[in-house]
């Protein structure tokens, strides 16, 4: 998805008909009542050859309070903030009302992009409320009627340059991964690492539930605060980039909105919509996935560590608010086995404590994302490999399913970021999940790869062995060359 629409107006003016017809379902309820629509939507829209996503968003209510409306509108005014466009619908049959004009000076303070429409547009009775819509001083108003269809084609000509941009701005962001690797390099050593420079900053992005603490996490190492924080869950309300110099690293951080289970809207803490934090997840090099001590590895917490491992990004687990915990050591213990047992996937990530408020653990911080960063972009000979291939299977050989044999011929690593090794074997469909688990674990182990994603593919290739025989061919080529006569003799 290219970026995020969100429909925003009124009560009635047709926003949900309009999210309906976008997604080709009818997903949002419908009614001539107004109000009907309470809760954010989300669905994926598609509009001639756009790919977006687009929410449907409860009809802006002029109460501030507690009240169902006041939660209502506070958990529009969040889709607006988090959404890359606003739409902004009128009814243009009915004109513009004095909750508009409110509505409109809202969204000039707080929308990135905006574009007006003027819903039921159609005929002759929606002319005089269309050209009302001029004073709003949005722009140009769009005539649509998001029951009969009329307009798209205009819609799609706005968004069109907007998707543009936004496609742009992603490439821009969007860090290098799945980099191959040259099979036929057979050195010793290992390639130097190429490290971030000020144009190309290591990318992190600081995920995790709301009030884990993220904000004040990098508000303490910016040294200032930049980003709003608070007691109250859910402050932040979209993913946030800053550039920043880290003790001589050179970092793009991403601060993003706290991820959790969908919530019901009468609850204090409102639903937020984690598609801008699964995106900086996809921008990012490495993922710092923060807990809270008091309650930490909760289902959304691992769910986010997952995502984070199979999305092949580099993985640090932090756990925030350490200055407040009691019985550290066996607290500690505690998180280690925890981890160790519910994410298997990532086993040897680094595991740091910190106080977000204090500064303390700050410091670990850093050795452990650039530990693993270093660890993510690590390449091995295919000599090694190969030799490490031996012992394992002299350790354990692999199965022999219905008394067929396999013969795992040589290995090399085909990617970095995440490391990426291919295994030439025969009968690649036999081989059991296991045993790949087995070289898997033996790699992290006995390259000092713990934590970061490997990825490890098994073809097949009958009896050729590219390697094979490369040596004795140089050697033939020596000995010709020293046996070829001196010219003139």
């Amino acid at each position: 998805m290219s970026f995020t629409l969100a429909i925003v107006g009124r009560p009635n003016v047709g926003k949900s008909t309009l999210f309906n017809r976008l997604v080709g379902k009818r997903l949002a309820l419908v009614d001539d009542q107004p109000g009907v629509t309470r809760d954010l939507r989300e669905g994926e829209a598609r509009l001639g050859d756009l790919r977006f996503t687009v929410i449907d968003t409860a009809g802006l209510e002029e109460a501030t309070d507690d009240s169902l409306q006041g939660r209502m509108r506070r958990l529009t005014e969040r889709a607006v903030d988090m959404a890359d466009i606003c739409l902004f619908m009128l009814d243009a049959r009915v004109g513009v009302t004095p909750s508009d004009e409110v509505f409109a000076d809202i969204l000039r303070k707080r929308a990135k992009y905006v574009i007006l429409a003027a819903n039921k547009a159609e005929g002759r009775a929606g002319e005089a409320g269309a050209l009302e819509a001029y004073a709003l001083g949005l722009g140009e108003p769009l005539r649509l009627s998001a029951e009969h269809g009329e307009g798209m084609g205009d819609l799609l000509h706005v968004l069109m340059p907007l998707a543009e941009e936004f496609a742009d701005q992603a490439e821009q962001h969007q860090p290098e991964t799945d980099i191959s690797v040259d099979e036929d390099w057979d050195g010793e050593e290992e390639l130097p690492i190429r490290w971030p420079t000020i144009d190309k900053p290591m990318q992190i992005a600081v995920v995790g539930r709301p009030n884990a603490g993220k904000s004040t996490l990098i508000n303490k190492i910016l040294g200032e605060d930049r980003l709003l924080t608070g007691p109250e869950a859910g402050i932040t309300r979209d993913a946030i980039s800053l550039t920043i110099d880290w003790n001589g690293l050179p970092v793009r951080m991403w601060d993003t909105a706290g991820m959790r289970k969908r919530a019901k809207v009468q609850e204090k803490l409102e639903k937020l919509s984690v598609s801008d934090g699964l995106r900086a997840v996809k921008f990012a090099e490495v993922v710092v996935v923060l807990l809270d001590a008091a309650i930490p590895f909760e289902q959304q917490d691992l769910r986010i560590a997952d995502l984070a491992e199979r999305e092949g990004r580099a993985v640090v687990v932090a756990v925030n608010k350490w200055d407040i915990e009691d019985e550290k050591q066996e607290k500690l213990r505690a998180l280690k086995e925890a981890f160790e047992r519910l994410l298997p996937q990532l086993r040897g990530a680094p595991l740091v404590t910190v106080s977000a408020k204090t500064g303390k653990g700050l410091d670990r911080l850093q050795a452990a994302i650039e530990r693993a960063y270093e660890t993510w972009n690590r390449r091995i000979p295919t000599a090694a490999l190969n030799r490490w291939l031996v012992g394992m299977l002299e350790q354990h050989p692999p199965p022999a399913p219905q008394g067929k044999r396999i013969k795992l011929r040589y290995m090399t690593q085909a990617k970095t970021r995440p490391p990426g090794f291919v295994v030439m074997c025969s009968h690649p469909d036999k081989i059991p999940d296991s045993y790949s688990r087995y070289l898997v674990n033996g790699l992290r182990q006995d390259f000092d790869m713990p934590g970061t994603p490997i990825r490890l593919y098994m073809r097949g290739q009958g009896n050729k062995n590219p390697y094979k025989g490369r040596r004795e061919k140089n050697a033939g080529a020596l000995t010709k060359h020293l046996n070829k006569k001196p010219k003139g003799r």
